[in-house]
C-alpha cells in the first residue's frame, strides 16, 4: 500500500484542529493519515503548532515538507518525535494566527500579480512581510501607486475561489499566469486560485475566503536585485 497524506489544508483551511493516525516516522519527521499542516511551498512556509498525545502531553510542530520523492506524503517536523509510535491516534493543533496571516499575505501576492504585468521569478511569503520578484528589465513601478491600487481591490471585498483541473490544463494555465515558478500537480490535477476578473493561476498555497479579509496593505519597498530582477516587498499596514 502507498503511503499518503489527505490534504485538510485543501478543503477545510479555516480549520484549526484534526485527528489523525501515525503513519510511518522516520528522519524527515512523522507522516500522518491525514493533516492540516500546510507543508513548505510556493514560497510559502510549512505551518506549525502541535500535536496532542494519548496520554495529554504535547509534541511541538516545527515544520512541515513533503517527501522529495512521494509527494502525496507530509512529514511533520517534531520536538520530541520518539513520543510518537505508528499506529497511534493524535490530535493536531495549528498555529492558527500564523497560518491565517500566511493565508491573507499569500492572497494579497496574487492581487499584486494582476497589477504588475510581468512574469513572477521568486516567491517567499512572512507573517508580516512578503515579496514578489519580477522579471522586469525597466522598471517604472510607483510604490505609492501600487499600494493604493493593492488596497482598493482588497476593499472591493472580491471572493476567492479554489478548484481543481485536470493536468491537460496545465501548460495553458503556465502561459496565462506568466508564473515561471512550476505550480504542484497531485494525482494527475492541477489547484488553480480564482479571482473572478482579476487573477487565475495555478497554486497550492492557502487562501482566505474574501480579499476583504486581507486588511490594508503597503508596498514597504521596490529592490533592483538583477538586470532582469525587480523584487517588490509587502507588509501589513500598522492600523491602530
Amino acid at each position: 500500500m502507498t503511503l499518503q497524506t489527505r490534504s485538510l489544508f485543501d478543503e477545510s483551511p479555516y480549520q484549526h484542529t484534526f485527528t489523525a493516525r501515525v503513519l510511518a516516522i522516520g528522519e524527515l519527521g512523522v507522516a500522518l493519515e491525514q493533516t492540516l499542516f500546510y507543508p513548505t511551498g510556493g514560497g510559502q512556509p510549512g505551518d506549525q503548532g502541535h500535536l496532542l498525545l494519548p496520554d495529554g502531553s504535547a509534541a511541538t510542530v516545527l515544520g512541515t515538507q513533503r517527501d522529495p520523492l512521494l509527494r502525496s506524503l507530509i512529514w511533520h517536523q517534531l520536538e520530541n518525535p520518539a513520543a510518537l509510535q505508528a499506529g497511534q491516534e493524535v490530535q493536531g493543533c495549528l498555529n492558527w494566527e500564523r497560518r491565517y496571516q500566511h493565508m491573507r499575505m499569500h492572497t494579497c501576492l496574487h492581487l499584486l500579480c494582476s497589477i504588475i504585468d510581468a512574469p513572477v521569478t521568486g516567491c517567499s511569503i512572512g507573517a508580516e512581510k512578503s515579496r514578489l520578484d519580477f522579471d522586469l528589465p525597466e522598471s517604472t513601478l510607483d510604490k505609492e501607486q501600487i499600494t493604493r491600487s493593492l488596497n482598493e481591490l482588497i476593499n472591493a471585498a472580491l471572493d476567492v475561489r479554489a478548484h481543481e483541473l485536470p493536468a491537460s490544463e496545465y501548460r495553458r494555465l503556465l502561459e496565462l499566469s506568466g508564473n515561471r515558478i512550476p505550480p504542484p500537480m497531485t494525482h494527475g490535477k492541477v489547484r488553480v486560485i480564482d479571482i473572478p476578473g482579476v487573477d487565475l493561476q495555478p497554486c497550492g498555497g492557502t487562501h482566505v475566503h474574501n480579499t476583504q479579509e486581507i486588511g490594508p496593505v503597503v508596498c514597504d519597498k521596490i529592490e533592483k536585485k538583477s538586470r532582469h530582477n525587480r523584487r517588490l516587498i509587502l507588509r501589513f499596514a500598522c492600523v491602530s
